[in-house]
């Protein structure tokens, strides 16, 4: 019979480590400490095949599973010395997920399950403390009924079960949870089952349903909204399923010699080798990722409870011996006793990431290849991310908008208007604003509402509470804990203490780093790393992050064999580029140089132009304004290559659409506003994306061909003459033939010869094209032998490929993530199956004729790492992609490198 549940505790596990996939990252995790000797309550491990198995089958739960648990929950019961439904000492057990990657909060808890109306009364007499046992009735109840009968808060979100506490706290002038004596808290299970009737189901009293009812409930919770779009935002594969864990419940709340905390081996935000957590005397489970009450720092508790933190110190090191990364635990302290509860890989900022990864080969964890493998390159977006203007901030804090003070959870600086429930800051985000997600405490039904905003403010919890974590990994600003704030939901309005009153769509600036929190707008600066290698005004020994960055690209340059390249059209955008590491211009737009104020009145005079003498006068009045930007270009790259493509999009985009620009533009250029009326409904068509566009211009409007090549061929001669090396590479786009790269070819080289017999200089040049229809992949091999080089149009390619159109596409591509239509945006990734195989293909046809092509590609996908992936593994020359994410192709190429590598060792 197949084995569906992994028993731990006593010491020995019947998993371990390496079954993560099948136990998912908390099950294999606790089996590998009982192993190590640590104190695991005991418990089982119900595996992710189970899930995938009830999934599938509409909750039927496979052929002898019941038999196994019932097994396993004897061998918990002879560990823990307690018996599930026992009247006098029962086991209670918690039932937690547990996914092979962490998804925090995500998915559903049940504790302190085997509770009924009978063996509350055993819990009473085992523990000697009925305030203990009553209060973890009432979470029981709450939990489950949430959980697994599904009853929900109101229009509001709002709880029943956290209407009942406060009206309760309020009649008897309470302040915290801890407060309430064994009475009052009997008098909440009261109405808490109250509560469960009126909704129309039923508590169940037999500890067996409750067990049953509970694994059904966090395997459905697999499913759930929230769930479903953290696996989208982190591209987890539904497929994947959760683990449950059931264990026997320790108790953090049962007295001031008791309690519960999180911690990281690491400082999750810095990096800094720190022991970083918090935790709470007289709490449980929840209490504190939950924000219920604002933790203490761990640190304390050396002064609290010394013998508990010095084994959390020596648990601390095993588990980075063991593990060889940072970790995330969570512990119950029940009677002065330690239970180690979990422990897992933990999130971290995309800087902690960096500095733990680098300083870990240094301390001999970890060799440079791990290092490289265990940042999340997508993450490197973070460190980019904007800090306060110190004079703006110093100006904000004389002025006294200084309202808050918080917990500095996850650093950077952000504005925007203040949304205090999800569906608000959607809708703000829909309206063009950025958002500030405000919060009493954040709960994983928040999801949709973390994705969109630039960060999150809570007036509740501490730096390991759900926001905090939640928006570390999502890159967001955070500020926790802020107690000084009232959230006022009904009203929309957060008051602070000193009277300050702010609404919902008013302004708010959060400072990440220090925690402050500020009233109104402040201006931002870019990161250390920004002001450091682009704007050159901050010395690298000022920055504590730019050491590790600079030896993380330094490795990943070394490690990578693709090259990288970005897309930059002026000079001011190459010259970021080669700050961030690229080795060259993968694309160059020459219409993104036509914008300016001064060059689009001449390139719509050419549009316009009624015959060829009047546009050759206008292409006469651009060549000097396009000479110019190319000057710029190869002066910045230095002798690195330059692809420079020709005009590419129909000519009726450069056309103004409102009526007083119309008129305006006539009066400019002296013609008539109905002449330029009937040109731009004449230029109109109906999918301009398969129109008059691309080297289609250039074979019907040579002229504009030959003004571009000249252009380019001039600007290359007077760089040149200057000792600068110059290698132009000019793409023809859209070409769908052999016959179309060869007609632009011959002028694009008549041209070059006027221009090199002119200024008495001979240049090195290549001629190649973009290949962006299926039918230039198709007869690659034919193309080959006009074109030079292949540059890959992946964001065309993507749209004549699945006839899809990128700007459409908001209308249906969410609902065909959701039915798993597209696993990934093929906007976003390449579609492997489809695009990715004309690539293959038309790689191999153009090598074959011509044997070294330069290929790569230069669409949105060469800054995706599993594009980057692909394009390695058929082995392009390089990806180009936008300036900003250059840091991001750099590792994944270096990640791509390594795992190909493995892959050939392998086989």
């Amino acid at each position: 019979m197949q084995k569906y549940i992994y028993n731990f505790g006593a010491k020995s596990a019947t998993g371990n480590a390496t079954l993560k996939n099948l136990l998912g990252g908390k099950g294999a995790n606790l089996a590998e400490m009982a192993r190590m000797g640590f104190p695991v309550p005991a418990g089982f491990t119900i595996t992710t095949e189970v899930c995938t198995f009830t999934n599938r089958f509409n909750g039927k739960y496979p052929d002898g599973l019941k038999k196994q648990l019932s097994e396993s929950l004897a061998y918990v019961e002879k560990i823990m010395g307690k018996k599930f439904g026992d009247k006098k000492n029962p086991l209670l057990l918690s039932v937690r997920s547990g996914a092979r990657t962490s998804m925090p909060g995500m998915m559903d808890t049940v504790l302190n399950l085997g509770l009924n109306d009978i063996t509350i009364h055993g819990l009473i007499e085992s523990s000697g403390n009925a305030r203990f046992a009553w209060d973890a009735y009432r979470r029981f109840i709450q939990m489950y009924a949430e959980v697994a009968l599904d009853i929900k808060g109101d229009i509001k979100g709002v709880s029943p079960f956290e209407k009942i506490i406060d009206q309760q706290k309020k009649e008897k002038n309470l302040q915290f949870d801890t407060e309430f004596t064994a009475e009052d808290l009997q008098q909440l299970v009261a109405l808490f089952i109250d509560v469960v009737k009126k909704s129309g189901k039923e508590f169940p009293q037999t500890p067996e349903e409750q067990l049953w009812g509970s694994i059904r409930a966090v395997f459905k919770s697999w499913m759930n909204e929230r769930a479903i779009i953290y696996r989208q935002i982190n591209s987890i594969p539904e497929n994947w399923g959760t683990a449950v864990n059931v264990q026997s419940m320790v108790f953090g709340n049962s007295g001031e010699t008791s309690g519960t905390g999180v911690a990281f081996t690491r400082d999750p935000a810095t990096g800094e080798n720190d022991f970083y957590g918090e935790y709470l005397f007289n709490a449980q489970g929840e209490d504190v990722v939950a924000g219920v009450r604002t933790p203490h720092r761990i640190s304390r508790l050396g002064k609290a409870a010394p013998h508990i933190y010095s084994e959390l110190i020596e648990y601390r090191a095993q588990l980075e011996k063991r593990f060889k990364d940072m970790m995330d635990i969570e512990f119950t302290i029940e009677n002065g006793k330690l239970w180690m509860l979990q422990a897992r890989v933990g999130k971290r900022t995309a800087a902690a990431a960096i500095k733990i990864a680098i300083d870990m080969v240094g301390e001999g964890f970890i060799d440079r290849e791990t290092a490289l493998m265990r940042i999340d390159a997508e993450q490197l977006n973070q460190i980019l991310r904007p800090v306060f203007d110190p004079v703006e901030k110093k100006k904000a804090m004389a002025e006294k908008r200084n309202i808050a003070k918080g917990l500095n959870a996850g650093p950077g600086a952000a504005t925007g208007v203040i949304a205090l429930s999800a569906e608000k800051a959607e809708q703000f985000k829909k309206e063009g604003s950025d958002v500030i997600l405000a919060r009493m405490e954040t709960s994983p039904d928040d999801i949709g509402g973390l994705k969109v905003s630039e960060g999150v403010l809570t007036a509740r919890g501490g730096m390991t509470s759900h926001a905090a974590l939640v928006a570390r990994q999502m890159g967001k600003i955070s500020v926790a804990g802020c107690e000084s704030l009232h959230m006022n939901y009904e009203d929309g309005t957060i008051t602070v203490e000193g009277g300050i009153t702010l609404k919902e769509g008013d302004f708010i600036s959060l400072d990440g780093t220090t925690g402050e929190v500020f009233a109104g707008k402040i201006k931002t600066l870019p990161s250390d790393i920004h002001r450091i290698l682009i704007d050159g005004e901050l010395d690298e020994k000022e920055s504590d992050l730019y050491p590790y960055f600079r030896d993380l690209m330094q490795w990943s340059d070394e490690t990578r064999t693709l090259g990288v390249r970005a897309n930059a059209d002026l000079p001011e955008q190459a010259k970021i580029a080669l700050a961030l590491g690229a080795e060259g211009i993968g694309l160059c737009r020459t219409e993104h140089m036509f914008f300016g104020k001064d060059k689009i009145k001449t390139v719509r005079e050419m549009i316009l132009a009624t015959d060829s003498k009047i546009r050759k006068e206008a292409l006469e009045k651009l060549l000097p304004l396009q000479r110019e930007d190319f000057i710029g270009l190869f002066r910045v790259m230095k002798g690195r290559p330059i692809i420079i493509r020709l005009l590419d999009p129909p000519l009726h985009e450069f056309l103004p659409e409102k009526k007083e620009e119309i008129e305006a533009l006539a009066r400019e250029i002296g013609i008539t506003t109905p002449e330029i009326l009937h040109k731009i409904e004449s230029l109109g068509e109906a999918n301009p994306m398969l129109g008059f566009r691309g080297c289609r211009l250039g074979i019907v409007h040579p002229d504009i061909t030959q003004t571009q090549a000249r252009a380019i061929f001039e600007a290359a001669c007077i760089v040149s003459k200057e000792g600068i090396k110059v290698y132009p590479e000019i793409m023809i786009p859209l070409a769908l033939s052999s016959d179309e790269i060869r007609l632009q070819k011959e002028v694009i080289a008549r041209t070059a010869k006027k221009v090199f017999t002119k200024e008495k200089i001979e240049l090195a040049y290549k001629t190649g094209t973009m290949i962006e229809l299926p039918r230039a992949a198709l007869i690659a091999g034919e193309m080959a032998t006009e074109a030079e080089f292949f540059s890959f149009g992946t964001n065309d390619l993507t749209q004549t490929t699945l006839g899809i159109s990128r700007d459409d596409a908001g209308d249906f591509l969410p609902e065909y993530l959701n039915q798993h239509i597209f696993k990934a945006s093929p906007f976003k990734t390449i579609d492997q199956k489809g695009v990715g195989r004309l690539i293959i293909m038309a790689t191999k046809e153009g090598r074959a004729v011509r044997k070294n092509i330069h290929i790569g590609i230069c669409g949105e996908h060469g800054g995706d790492p599993d594009s980057i992936k692909f394009c390695n593994e058929i082995g392009l020359n390089y990806v180009s992609c936008s300036p900003y994410r250059l840091p991001i192709a750099r590792l994944a190429a270096a990640q791509a490198a390594i795992i190909h590598r493995k892959i050939l060792a392998a086989a």
